[in-house]
């Protein structure tokens, strides 16, 4: 722990250098999938106009797509399509033209009269640790772990996960009440450690791995699960969003669906930050944001969590909140929304900040919108209308 602390402390220095030193310059994208297709929004370096590319494979539905930062090039997009399934998506060029995987993933046969599972759509990526070029991760609805060896071309099961004996009652036999399905999402690796692993499942919850994969054991004390018989249970929790900040990977966040949460290790008890939201709005919503520079800033979008669950802005008001200080305190961000009557959200993976300085945050919405800020959330404007549905929103920084 000793020596994951020290290099932490080192990659934080090393890191701050190299982002304030690129933070002007250099062109930008937004990475934007959507309920019928794949667009990217590019910029330059200032960040004032913005050019819509796409759409990219018109009808289908992209559930993420993500640039690899290691060599700032390649694109994976996950895509369930009409005519060829759930598959991937690669480009190698910055977006402007795309290969289908070799093999996408998918679950290994089952032999004889055991249960049989097929994927529905991947639904997460994830590119590997920095020492592993080529290597990315996958989850897929139902819930299922999945890893390329080069570059996304192939995929192969998980059978740590996927095969754990565990497995159905995990992920309630890969069925919840989610209504587009169960999700695997949220893996991240561990900076310090290629083989320290967290996933989430909606339904499941949020479980590690220090043996890159091969065991999984729950991690979700203290977070409660109000919909369920015993609110006080391992597993079987609905994780919405869960980061790990690059800078302290210690500390992780959680949107969950019974509240917000922060966790530092080595404890391994998560505590309800959420409580210290503003009580009208409450802490319930999908997606979350940490700051790269600054582990004890953090945004999140609410939406309306009352009891017939909408999945709206509450009182159709849209806004942001940040909290400076891991959660303790928050304050609202809305300059530039709406002031009534947008009745939209924000899925789980459409917000995201693109590391410059000063930090730009985009969201996507479930009307079709995309905003920005480039002052770090103080003020927001619109990017672009008129889109399909927003699923997942991530920036990309492009040579």
């Amino acid at each position: 722990m000793a020596k994951r602390r020290t290099a932490a402390k080192a990659k934080a220095k090393s890191g701050r250098a190299v982002r304030k030193g690129g933070a002007k310059g250099g062109r930008l994208a937004l990475l934007v999938a959507t309920r019928k297709g794949l667009f990217l929004l590019r910029t330059d370096g200032a960040r004032r106009s913005w050019r819509l590319d796409g759409p990219h494979f018109l009808g289908s539905t992209f559930h993420h797509a993500v640039m690899d930062p290691r060599d700032r090039r390649t694109i994976l997009a996950a895509a369930r399509t009409g005519h060829l399934g759930p598959t991937i998506f690669r480009s190698l060029d910055g977006g402007r033209t795309w290969k289908e995987s070799e093999r996408p993933p998918q679950f290994p046969p089952v032999a004889g009269d055991g249960p049989k599972r097929a994927v529905n759509h991947t639904f997460w990526l994830t590119p590997g640790h920095a020492s592993e070029p080529g290597t990315w991760y996958a989850g897929t609805s139902p819930q299922g772990l999945f890893r390329s060896r080069d570059g996304g071309v192939t995929w192969d099961s998980v059978a740590g996960f996927n095969d754990n004996p565990m497995w159905f009652r995990w992920t309630g036999e890969g069925q919840d009440g989610t209504p587009d399905g169960s999700k695997m999402h949220s893996i991240l690796v561990d900076p310090r450690d290629p083989a320290h692993l967290h996933l989430a499942m909606s339904g499941g919850g949020v479980f590690e791995s220090a043996d890159a994969g091969a065991s999984w054991r729950p991690l979700n004390r203290g977070i409660a699960a109000d919909f369920l018989p015993s609110p006080d249970v391992e597993y079987g929790h609905d994780p919405h969003c869960v980061v790990q900040h690059p800078l302290r990977p210690d500390r992780l966040y959680q949107q969950n669906h019974c509240g917000f949460y922060r966790l530092d290790r080595p404890s391994e008890v998560w505590e309800r930050v959420g409580n210290n939201m503003p009580k009208a709005v409450g802490d319930v919503g999908f997606p979350v944001v940490a700051h790269p520079r600054d582990p004890d800033r953090v945004w999140t979008v609410p939406m309306d969590g009352s009891t017939v669950w909408p999945r709206t802005s509450v009182g159709g008001k849209p806004l942001v909140l940040e909290s400076r200080d891991a959660g303790e305190t928050w304050r609202r961000l809305s300059r530039g929304f709406p002031a009534s009557k947008a009745w939209w959200t924000v899925k789980r993976q459409a917000f995201a900040a693109d590391g410059r300085e000063p930090l730009g945050l985009y969201l996507g919405t479930t009307s079709g919108e995309i905003w920005g800020s480039r002052d770090e959330g103080a003020s927001w404007s619109c990017l672009a209308r008129h889109l399909p549905q927003v699923y997942a929103v991530t920036a990309a920084d492009l040579p």
